[in-house]
């Protein structure tokens, strides 16, 4: 089965307990913030948001959830530190740690293209705006993708979940 959205991403298998396969809260490492920007602070804010509406997120092995997310970032890795969430108790946490390798050219080559769409929209035509904003999506499809394959029998998450992560990843990157 295809996503209705593009038509390309598979959608997520049905779940017998739906409601058990998703993130209920995520925080981040604040160790792990850097001094951002409003664009990069507002990116976090919605994606935080964006996920905690609407997500998918399966830890392999486990039906414990709904679950509990802390991103934060340890040399140069990402540190998932996943938790059932019952009510106000956590509990079962599991910690997974990603290299960071395989984002760093497309990190790289995303905060240039939002860059240059953060300046176009003060003064750009709308046509030069919607050029880089397709280039945007498309750095933000392909870190979504590589995301995907990284989790890959450590956690079953859709695409639209793995693209709002591929923001935070950003913003945990960012430099300042």
């Amino acid at each position: 089965m295809t996503s209705p959205i593009d038509g390309n991403e598979p959608c997520p298998p049905a779940r017998v307990n739906a409601a058990s396969h998703r993130l209920a809260s995520i925080t981040l490492d604040q160790n792990s913030i850097r001094r951002s920007n409003p664009n990069v602070q507002h990116e976090r804010e919605v994606a935080i948001y964006d996920i905690l509406d609407a997500n998918h997120f399966v830890v392999e092995g486990r039906d414990d959830g709904p679950y509990a997310l802390n991103l934060g970032l340890v040399e140069d890795r990402l540190v998932m530190r996943i938790a059932s969430e019952g009510g106000a108790e956590i509990t079962n946490p599991v910690t997974y740690m990603l290299s960071l390798t395989p984002f760093r050219r497309i990190v790289k080559d995303y905060f240039m293209v939002c860059e240059s769409y953060y300046q176009a929209i003060r003064t750009a035509p709308p046509s030069r705006i919607q050029a880089i904003d397709m280039g945007r999506r498309g750095l933000h499809d392909e870190g979504s993708r590589v995301l995907m394959e990284r989790l890959k029998g450590k956690v079953e998450i859709d695409h639209d979940t793995a693209r709002r992560l591929f923001t935070l990843i950003c913003a945990l990157h960012w430099k300042g």
